[in-house]
């Protein structure tokens, strides 16, 4: 952050609750208003809270939040899937990181967490909307040692832990759009990608990444994802506390992972089942060789999406995009 960023917010912080004048920011910072107003663009990017006013001039209403190594390791007293955590201002992408971890030998266990994400990234190849202090971005090293043609099941699994600790942090209705997008009232909260590596048909590493919008604001969004897009703060109307959906959800995950390698994906896919908001709607599914409509009934004993076609035939589908008749189905 600049010499100016800075002397802005020692100007604004010095009014509390008060307006300062864009005219009076331009004479001490001697620059131009325009470029004021564009310093504080900047400054909102970053997760400050600054109210304008054509008349009155700018007012701080709030600091981004940031999550400290401290914080996040009390909060996580008890837990033992965490053995370590790296901690980062900006990066790329979180993925990018834990993967290089783990090509060095990083340990199952290892997070990566980033304040904010320049380029992150979700299924499909799609971009991931990350301002800086307003969401959760973290990947996490997983190494299950189990053949490569059940890490679906660990996706799904994700998607469980994660739905459950946001539902035990905000009391709002959240579902699961299959295979691992979160939906509230139709309209994406998180999303998830698991990217492994595998060597002689094992799971060498997978690496879990999750985004949960947290508090996102309606202008931190393209306007063309305002209608498939939200936050916990725009759904419930209150701040949430960052580090309490990460230690929600990794106390999630720790135990249905346990879970999973104790009894196998049984107990995982009918809670998956429970918290589906995809199951028994007709939709069109768009897979890699065939484009289909169906209705989900439920999962198979390897993770698929099972699909009764028109027909009364059952198809197991692994990798599609799910799209249903309603405008705001989400992405």
């Amino acid at each position: 952050m600049n010499l100016n960023y800075n002397r802005i917010i020692e100007l604004l912080e010095g009014q509390p609750e008060q307006y300062v004048s864009g005219e009076a920011l331009s004479r001490e910072l001697n620059i131009s208003r325009t470029a004021v107003w564009k310093q504080m663009k900047k400054l909102e990017s970053q997760g400050y809270r600054i109210e304008a006013s054509r008349r009155l001039g700018y007012r701080l209403m709030g600091k981004p939040s940031k999550l400290t190594l401290p914080e996040l390791l009390v909060k996580l007293e008890g837990t033992t899937l965490v053995r370590s955590i790296k901690l980062l201002d900006s990066v790329d992408s979180t993925q990018n990181i834990a993967q290089q971890m783990a090509e060095e030998g990083a340990p199952e266990g290892t997070l990566v967490i980033a304040d904010q994400q320049t380029n992150g990234r979700g299924r499909l190849g799609r971009s991931w909307v990350s301002p800086a202090g307003k969401g959760v971005w973290m990947s996490l090293v997983l190494r299950p040692g189990i053949p490569l043609q059940f890490a679906p099941q660990l996706t799904l699994l994700t998607a469980v832990a994660l739905c459950r600790a946001l539902k035990s942090v905000v009391p709002l209705e959240i579902g699961i759009k299959w295979p691992n997008d979160l939906l509230i009232g139709g309209k994406k909260i998180s999303g998830i990608l698991l990217e492994s590596t595998a060597e002689d048909e094992r799971l060498r590493y997978v690496i879990a990444g999750v985004g949960v919008s947290v508090n996102l604001e309606p202008e931190d969004y393209p306007k063309e994802l305002l209608d498939v897009a939200t936050s916990l703060l725009i759904a419930g109307g209150e701040h949430i506390d960052r580090g309490a959906v990460v230690a929600a959800f990794i106390r999630q995950l720790e135990h249905l992972y346990a879970v999973y390698q104790r009894e196998g994906f049984g107990p995982i896919r009918t809670l998956w089942e429970a918290l589906s908001v995809t199951l028994h709607k007709p939709t069109k599914l768009y897979a890699p060789t065939e484009v289909f409509e169906g209705t989900p009934i439920g999962l198979d004993e390897r993770g698929a999406l099972l699909v009764e076609k028109a027909d009364g035939s059952v198809v197991p589908v692994f990798s599609a995009e799910m799209r249903f008749p309603e405008a705001n189905s989400g992405g």
